[in-house]
């Protein structure tokens, strides 16, 4: 139980001037302001720290950076590898798992242990792994630790619990899988090849056994050197010195012969009877030159050789290999069937591809179905089945970085309709031309748990596309793509003069957007200072886009001039990073001076047809002014009960009625405090500030970690520092302000001045005019709220918040009848209100008395292009939108809560006190905030700069929770990260992948039961019969023992120094403990019948032991007895 004093309607309280601060606002949660004559006031709080947890959920979207690919041909689950050291198992849709190394060392290879529930990982750091994936969450069961050999291939044969481990020295190693200990048993390279050669052979390449017999290793050198070493008789059978570097080896099922691929581009293959020259040499994509000579080629980099039933032609499939003449030519894997050759371009160079084959024996006819290509971003599988070879469509959401992805929105508990809706729409508009058949990787199990909601994830991208996904449970589907590049025109090739000052690459990308799932309504911000409102319909439509046009800029110059700073040089960007001005783009032909009141890009001004979906109504788009380009939006809110959207940036601030088209509100920030100003400012004209905005959508694969401890900008060093982090804390002059700082949305955007660290400036080098001039509009929030001390009733209410911690409330006047609405004016009257806060504001959020939280009005959603029903007629039907004029009179007023960078506060209103107060951080800043329901109550939750997450309850602002999630954060986090309902966030973690993460102690333990399981018991296909001949001319393969062979007992034990073991932390009794569902009861149903068959077989040797004890025993006593029997008594 948490009580809290709620003040009287109408009692004084502190000054809008006075710093919330002040000794009544104490940053001890938890601790009531002073106020006069307050009442009692009961909040029932069940939120308590128990209630959270932090841990991840699910990654979404490509493996960024991948390195390896692996699949189990009986369990059909594909693994990913990463240069990162991730691991990506993929099954079925739903079976979606994400691993990661904790040294982060790039994964060079996997095995799995095929039908066994393992998978074998070598790392770049010289490591192998053994994970288990008996459990839904994999864990490394052991590690072996290679201390003086650098690891380059691996090769677990079928059904054996032995690794060959090839090096960069040349030596070939032996690993128990199950105890993961060297064995005494090596293949040394001066062993493997003839004394007589004068040459090191180079990195083993490639090792497989022979399918005609698994006592013969084939060893592939770098240098073209290949040995096939009898592991029985311990000596070479043959050995191939080719000219050409080897990088890959196949064997056909048969064991007879084998194909290599080579780095000059050719093919050549090999016959078991006479190694002395290949019998076949193909240069597959070199033509033969006037001179008789093959073209030079690209490597091959590896081949696959496989054989087919149907067919007395092979399957030869090869990555690579192109004659370097066909410059530009794009990566290709080559698919030859007989005398049929087909190239696939890719869109990507080929990381790793590999042939899925119907059976896991090598020796048997592979009867090849697909081939799994893996690209540096992508990841294709083709169908061998069908002659045209067709791909499947991909079930797992591959393409989110199909335009690098700039920014993101979580929405949990969404309308249930809506998701139906806009997999309708998108449906019509997806690619065809894919395989009819079943996706190949359909391994794992995963069912849809019981407590689920809706969920939509949308992500705006570089290009101006904007993707809707269904993120409902743990999946991810596309449902609907939106490109905001048509509404405008496409920019003629000598025609981008006007918006190169401002954007040079991507002139559509997308800043922010804004949804309400309620009215569907839809707004996107563009990074050339343009919204675009759009509604959705079932209909097509013809139309044309509406444009308003604003002059968001501050033109006062009765007090000072552009002059008057711009020759000061210790004077910098009023963001206070950067002195030097930049140079206008050399793309731009049009003198500043001459640019004046166009916008950056020009809307389509012509009837346009438009599909079912989302369609553009209305476009804003802000001006150059003087020379000068408009400062990108930092904020935006719209209201469709309202019918209002309001947008602000550096300048200052705009609302827009998008009902009447019109423009209600265009102010600089400082005209809208009018008297009420704290630091009673004058206006003067901005400096000339052309920004580049490259940074926004250039994710970079470097990340950027961000200096969390900077307190200066880089150009302060020569200047004072300022001595106060609150200008507001004392009766300085306003002289000795500290630099504005803006909000980390408007930090992310202006990128004129992008450092290498995420820092901003908190000195004074920026001159105290530039500083109090440029207020940033940093959030902006519509709500029935009370814009003065007055009001007794709420009213329509913007709530402002900008980069000096300064809010505002602008009651607005809104006609209720729905005829009047569209005819009537919207009356907007800033009153001054103003409140005070540590930092720039980030957040609103609204409480009624009762600690719930208040919902924004919307309207219900209806097409607007529907058929006319005469019976029905379409009427705008609004949601807890209560007037002034109609609502009942209501004494209880609400709470606001309100968080900067630094702080959060709660107020009451209509009185304005200041009930609660927590400062946040001192060392860091918060990168975002959001007031969300967790758990049937409300929090606000925060995560800061320095990588930690936060909880604070409301209203009392407890902390829940502080967990040092993300020690370094990057850009790329930094602009993604973003909380919702039901206690779930997510964040771009690299440029191709989104991780969702929960911070919801309930979700946290429910985690097993949502994800899909990895293995599932399967019985392994049967060898065929290989019949009497086969089985007697073909080798007697299956009496080798590699336990006799490779074992401590015949060959010892290996040396200590060369490889270190180290036990895993899931081991079987930590796989117990994690396994659950019906696999984890197999799972250990089976730990213990294979426990009780090694007690059986234990308690079975001491009973044969104890035979052969009773027989020794028995025989020694009856020779005894035949030696005493005619011995008299007095012979003993």
């Amino acid at each position: 139980m948490k009580k809290f004093r709620k003040v009287l309607d109408g009692l004084t309280t502190s000054s809008p001037v006075n710093p919330g601060g002040s000794p009544g606002c104490g940053s001890a949660a938890g601790t009531p302001s002073a106020a006069p004559t307050p009442r009692e006031l009961e909040i029932q709080e069940t939120l308590m720290s128990e209630h959270f947890q932090i841990c991840k959920t699910v990654r979404h979207g490509f493996p960024y950076q991948p390195t390896a690919l692996a699949f189990d041909p009986v369990q059909k689950i594909l693994a990913i590898g990463s240069r990162s050291g991730g691991i990506r198992i993929l099954g079925r849709p739903g079976v979606d798992c994400h691993s990661q190394h904790e040294s982060g060392a790039a994964v060079l290879q996997m095995q799995f242990l095929i039908n066994e529930g393992a998978l074998v990982t070598a790392c770049a750091d010289d490591t192998l792994h053994l994970w288990s994936l008996r459990q839904r969450l994999p864990a490394i069961l052991h590690s072996l630790k290679f201390n003086r050999e650098r690891i380059t291939f691996c090769h677990l044969p079928f059904q054996s619990k032995w690794l060959y481990v090839g090096t960069e020295r040349g030596n070939t190693h032996i690993v128990n899988i199950e105890s993961f200990i060297l064995s005494g048993y090596v293949i040394m390279w001066n062993k493997a090849i003839e004394l007589s050669t004068k040459t090191h052979p180079g990195p083993v390449v490639h090792l497989s056994d022979s399918p005609k017999d698994e006592g013969k290793l084939l060893i592939g050198f770098e240098s073209g050197t290949i040995v096939m070493w009898d592991l029985r008789a311990k000596r070479a059978d043959f050995r191939i010195y080719y000219d050409e570097a080897i990088h890959s080896v196949s064997w056909h099922h048969e064991g007879r012969q084998f194909m290599c691929s080579h780095s000059d581009g050719s093919l050549s293959m090999w016959n078991m009877r006479n190694t002395a020259k290949p019998f076949q040499v193909t240069f597959p994509h070199g033509k033969t030159q006037r001179d008789g000579r093959k073209e030079s080629c690209k490597p091959i980099l590896k081949v696959e050789y496989k054989t087919s039933r149907n067919s007395s032609e092979a399957f030869v499939i090869f990555s690579g290999g192109l004659s370097y003449d066909k410059a530009g030519r794009r990566p290709t894997l080559t698919i030859m069937h007989g005398k049929a050759i087909t190239v696939l371009e890719m869109d990507y160079p080929i990381v790793d591809f590999m042939v899925l084959c119907e059976t896991p024996y090598l020796n048997e006819v592979q009867e090849p179905y697909a081939v799994v290509v893996l690209l540096e971003k992508d990841f294709v599988v083709v169908d061998l089945t069908q002659s045209n070879f067709p791909i499947f469509e991909n079930p797992y959401p591959m393409d989110v970085h199909e335009s690098p992805v700039t920014c993101t929105a979580y929405f949990a508990d969404c309308p249930p309709d809506i998701i139906p809706v806009l997999y309708s729409i998108g449906a019509k508009h997806k690619k065809t031309g894919y395989s009819h058949k079943e996706w190949p990787v359909s391994g794992g199990t995963w069912t849809v748990g019981s407590q689920t909601y809706p969920e939509i994830i949308i992500t705006g991208h570089a290009d101006g596309s904007i993707k809707f996904w269904d993120a409902t449970a743990i999946t991810l589907q596309m449902l609907y793509k939106l490109k905001t590049s048509k509404v405008f025109e496409k920019p003629k090739t000598g025609d981008m003069g006007r918006s190169a000052d401002l954007v040079e690459e991507d002139p559509y990308a997308v800043q922010m957007i804004s949804w309400c799932p309620q009215s569907r309504i839809f707004c996107v911000v563009g990074i050339s200072a343009h919204v675009i409102l759009y509604r959705f319909s079932k209909h097509d439509a013809n139309t044309i886009i509406t444009s308003l046009e604003l002059r968001l800029q501050c033109e006062m110059e009765d007090v000072i001039s552009p002059s008057d700073t711009e020759n000061t040089p210790c004077f910098s960007d009023p963001s206070g990073h950067s002195p030097q001005p930049q140079p206008p783009s050399p793309r731009s032909n049009t003198p500043d001076s001459v640019r004046d009141s166009i916008p950056c890009l020009k809307v389509k001004d012509r009837m346009i047809r438009m599909p079912p979906g989302y369609q553009a109504e209305l476009v804003v788009q802000l001006l150059w002014v003087d020379g000068e380009p408009p400062q990108q939006i930092t904020c935006l809110d719209l209201n469709s009960a309202y019918g209002l959207l309001a947008l602000g940036n550096c300048n200052g601030l705009a609302v827009v009625d998008y009902l009447q088209k019109t423009i209600l509100l265009c102010m600089s920030t400082l005209e809208l405090y009018g008297s009420a100003d704290p630091f009673q400012r004058l206006t003067r004209s901005p400096r000339k500030n052309r920004q580049s905005t490259s940074g926004l959508t250039e994710l970079s694969d470097n990340q950027v970690s961000l200096d969390l401890e900077r307190s200066k900008s880089p150009t302060s060093a020569p200047y004072t520092p300022s001595l106060h982090n609150d200008p507001r804390g004392t009766g300085e002059p306003v002289s000795n302000l500290r630099s504005c700082h803006y909000s980390p949305v408007f930090y992310l955007l202006d990128n004129e001045s992008r450092e290498n660290s995420f820092s901003r400036s908190r000195s004074s080098s920026v001159s105290s005019i530039d500083r109090e001039t440029k207020e940033a509009v940093t959030t902006l929030q519509f709500a029935e709220s009370y814009g003065r001390k007055s009001d007794s009733l709420p009213t329509p209410c913007l709530w402002v918040g900008t980069s000096l911690g300064l809010v505002l409330i602008i009651p607005m006047s809104i006609p209720t009848d729905e005829q009047e609405r569209q005819e009537d004016p919207v009356t907007v009257a800033p009153t001054g209100t103003v409140l005070m806060l540590k930092g720039s504001v980030l957040r609103f959020g609204f409480l009624d008395c009762g600690g719930a939280l208040i919902n924004s009005p919307y309207e219900v959603w209806r097409d607007q292009h529907a058929p006319d029903d005469p019976d029905r007629p379409r009427k705008r039907k609004l949601v807890n939108f209560s007037p002034s004029s109609s609502q009942e009179a209501c004494g209880d007023g609400h709470l606001a809560v309100v968080c900067s960078e630094r702080q959060a506060k709660v107020f009451y209103m209509p009185s304005q006190a200041c009930l609660y107060v927590h400062n946040i951080t001192e060392s860091s800043f918060v990168l975002r905030a959001d007031v969300v329901s967790v758990s049937n109550s409300v929090c606000l939750a925060c995560f800061c700069a320095n990588g930690h997450i936060m909880i604070l309850s409301l209203p009392s602002l407890r902390p829940l929770l502080d967990v040092s999630y993300l020690p370094l954060t990057d850009m790329r986090i930094a602009r993604t990260f973003c909380f919702t309902n039901g206690g779930q966030a997510l964040y771009l973690c690299s440029p191709t992948e989104i991780q969702r993460i929960t911070y919801s102690q309930e979700m946290c333990v429910n985690l097993q039961e949502t994800l899909g399981e990895l293995f599932t018991p399967i019985e392994t296909p049967e060898a065929q019969n290989r019949g009497f001949l086969k089985g007697f001319f073909g080798g007697n393969a299956q009496t080798f023992d590699r336990e006799e062979l490779f074992g401590e007992a015949s060959a010892g034990k290996a040396s200590r120094s060369l490889a270190q073991h180290i036990p895993g932390q899931g081991g079987i009794e930590g796989m117990k403990a994690a396994a659950g569902g019906v696999v984890g009861d197999l799972a250990r149903a089976r730990i213990a019948l294979d426990e009780r068959g090694q007690r059986l077989g234990e308690l079975e040797e001491r009973t044969a032991l104890m035979m052969t004890s009773a027989e020794t025993f028995s025989k020694h006593a009856h020779e005894l007895m035949l030696k005493c029997k005619d011995k008299k008594w007095y012979q003993f």
